[in-house]
């Protein structure tokens, strides 16, 4: 099979929801042009500077990056989160993916249980001058997916440029195709392209496709913000409940907390029992903290 020389980009202010999905489950993922206003990226560019600034590069060579800056916990840092999180074209495409029915049985009922959808990692990067390519990788390895064997994706994710992205500042390297092969087959760096677009746009992917990090041999740093949506059965590889303050936590809309892990599903994933009961963990969000349990 040969992989394509270039990632669709499609219009940001035209595109359907459909045709997002359609081209990421044909291609493993796709580039929406003007993803953000202007303004709103003005006010990303902003509140982020300051975060990056104060960020001091990795120390792993063969992954993360020497000479690349990593700031986490956004939804804790950034205002802006919950408009990059709840923007139609992501939040849909993500929930269309992921939230396929999955039949069981309950003694001789038959029921489908829709999964819910959860955020599973941010992390606003800054890939200086210098700094090598990224090992290209799939990101469901954190949940040790196998493929074709699970049979449906764990993860959409999507990287929101904050400076352009070019084939010579490190803009992400991607292997169109490459969510359709099997786990025996490994990628070359041949087959990938870079997702080239200009600051505002997105790249929204999936997690059983290849990609990284590419090699900034620019004289700028390139900027992007990253976050994921999982299947909330699944861990989540960030930590959500202890990289938020609780005071920032609180100042979410519902939607953003549950969104954050603070949500008991139809599946009861992640209850906590209160008066014999099964109950939704979002409880433990009222206004006065509820006392956890001491266990002795």
């Amino acid at each position: 099979m040969t992989t394509a020389t270039s990632l669709a980009t499609l219009p940001g202010a035209t595109t359907t929801v459909d045709e997002v999905v359609d081209i990421i489950r044909r291609d493993g993922g796709v580039i929406v042009d003007g993803f953000l206003e202007p303004s709103v990226l003005t006010e990303l560019r902003r509140q982020l500077e300051p975060i990056l600034d104060e960020t001091r590069c990795g120390d792993d060579a063969y992954f993360a990056g020497t000479n690349t800056r990593r700031a986490g916990g956004l939804f804790g840092r950034l205002d802006v989160m919950p408009q990059i999180a709840l923007h139609p074209l992501y939040h849909g495409a993500a929930k269309k993916i992921l939230q396929k029915p999955v039949p069981i049985w309950a003694g001789q009922d038959r029921i489908e249980i829709v999964p819910d959808i959860q955020i599973g990692v941010t992390q606003a990067i800054r890939i200086h001058p210098g700094q090598g390519e990224q090992p290209l990788h799939r990101d469901d390895s954190s949940f040790l997916w196998r493929h074709p064997d699970y049979g449906r994706e764990g993860r959409v994710q999507i990287m929101v440029a904050v400076s352009d992205f070019t084939a010579d500042n490190g803009g992400t390297l991607v292997v169109a195709g490459s969510h359709r092969w099997d786990d025996e087959r490994p990628p070359r760096r041949e087959e990938a392209v870079s997702a080239r677009m200009r600051a505002g746009s997105a790249l929204i992917w999936i997690g059983s496709t290849y990609h990284g990090g590419g090699n900034n041999s620019s004289n700028a740093p390139r900027t992007g913000v990253t976050m994921a949506f999982d299947l909330a059965c699944l861990r989540q590889e960030e930590n959500q409940y202890v990289s938020i303050p609780r005071e920032r936590l609180l100042g979410l809309s519902e939607e953003i907390q549950r969104l954050l892990g603070w949500g008991s599903g139809a599946n009861l994933m992640g209850y906590v029992e209160r008066d014999g009961q099964m109950v939704d963990v979002h409880t433990l969000l009222a206004d006065e903290p509820v006392e956890l349990p001491t266990v002795r």
